[in-house]
C-alpha cells in the first residue's frame, strides 16, 4: 500500500492526465519537489493498477480501467472533506425512511456517520464494505442489490445489478461520482458503476449526490445523468464560488458542508 504522500501524489497526476492528456516525469518532479526516480516509482505503480500508459519521458491515459484506484486509497484522498459532506448528508436520513447508498469513499462516510438512534429505516447498498459496516446498527434494515462483484471497490454491478432496484421506491438516493459539470452533468469514471447510479436514480424520490471540490467541473467517460437529475449536490468549502456558481446558474441545488 503506498504511503499517504504518495497517495496524493497519484491522484493528482491522474488529474493532470484527465486535463492535459500527457504527463512528463521531469516537469512531475519539479512540481512535487521530489526526483524523478520518485516520480518513474510513482508511475510505475499507476501502470501496474491499470491507470496509465508509460511512454518515453512520461506517460498518457491507459485505454481501460481508466483513473480508478482501489477504494482504500481514494478514501484517504480529501478525507477531512469527505467526513463533513458524509456528516451533513447522514444528517437528513429520517427514521422510517427507505434509502439507497451508493458505493464510494463518501458513501462510505456518511454510513458511518449515521445516527445510532435512527430507528426502522432500510438502506439498500451496492458497497459490500456498506453493508458490512451497518450490519450491526440495531435500527436499520440492510439490502444489499446483489450483482457482480468488482473487488476493488467492493461494489456490485451487472450482471444482475439492478433487479432490485426496478422493484423498490426508496425515499432518497445518495450517489456518489466522478465529475460535475454544468454541461456534461455528472459522470462517472466505470462504465459498470453508472448503470447502477442510474438505475438508483429511478429508484428513489428524492436524488443527493455527494462529491468533493476535486470533482466539481470534471468530466468522466460515462455519462450518468443531467444536473437536473438531482434535487441536491453536497461539496465542502474547497469547491471554487465561481465553479459553484456555475452550477447554481443552471438550477442545482448546492449545500456546502462546512463541519463534522
Amino acid at each position: 500500500m503506498p504511503s499517504l504522500e504518495a497517495t496524493f501524489r497519484h491522484q493528482e497526476i491522474l488529474a493532470m492526465l484527465r486535463r492535459d492528456g500527457r504527463v512528463e516525469v521531469s516537469r512531475l518532479a519539479q512540481h512535487f519537489g521530489v526526483s524523478t526516480v520518485t516520480i518513474r516509482t510513482d508511475l510505475e505503480y499507476l501502470e501496474q493498477q491499470g491507470l496509465l500508459r508509460p511512454t518515453r519521458g512520461g506517460a498518457v491515459p491507459a485505454e481501460t480501467k481508466r483513473f480508478e484506484l482501489p477504494l482504500e486509497e481514494t478514501r484517504q484522498m480529501h478525507a477531512r472533506e469527505k467526513e463533513r459532506i458524509g456528516s451533513y448528508a447522514a444528517s437528513l436520513v429520517r427514521d422510517g425512511e427507505t434509502i439507497i447508498l451508493d458505493v464510494g469513499s463518501t458513501t462510505t462516510e456518511l454510513a458511518k456517520a449515521l445516527s445510532p438512534s435512527l430507528k426502522n429505516v432500510v438502506v439498500i447498498t451496492s458497497g459490500l464494505n456498506i453493508a458490512l459496516l451497518l450490519e450491526s446498527h440495531p435500527g436499520i434494515t440492510v439490502i444489499v442489490t446483489g450483482g457482480t462483484l468488482r473487488p476493488l471497490q467492493h461494489s456490485l454491478v451487472n450482471p444482475y445489478g439492478t433487479l432490485l432496484l426496478r422493484e423498490i421506491n426508496a425515499d432518497k438516493a445518495f450517489l456518489g461520482c466522478n465529475g460535475v459539470h454544468p454541461d456534461k452533468g455528472f459522470t462517472n469514471t466505470n462504465l459498470q458503476e453508472a448503470e447502477i447510479k442510474r438505475a438508483m436514480m429511478e429508484a428513489a424520490r428524492e436524488i443527493i449526490v455527494l462529491a468533493d471540490h476535486s470533482k466539481i467541473m470534471q468530466v468522466a467517460a460515462a455519462r450518468i445523468g443531467p444536473l437536473e437529475a438531482a434535487n441536491l449536490l453536497i461539496t465542502d468549502r474547497k469547491a471554487k464560488k465561481e465553479d459553484l456558481e456555475a452550477l447554481y446558474s443552471r438550477g442545482l441545488e448546492v449545500v456546502v458542508a462546512r463541519h463534522t
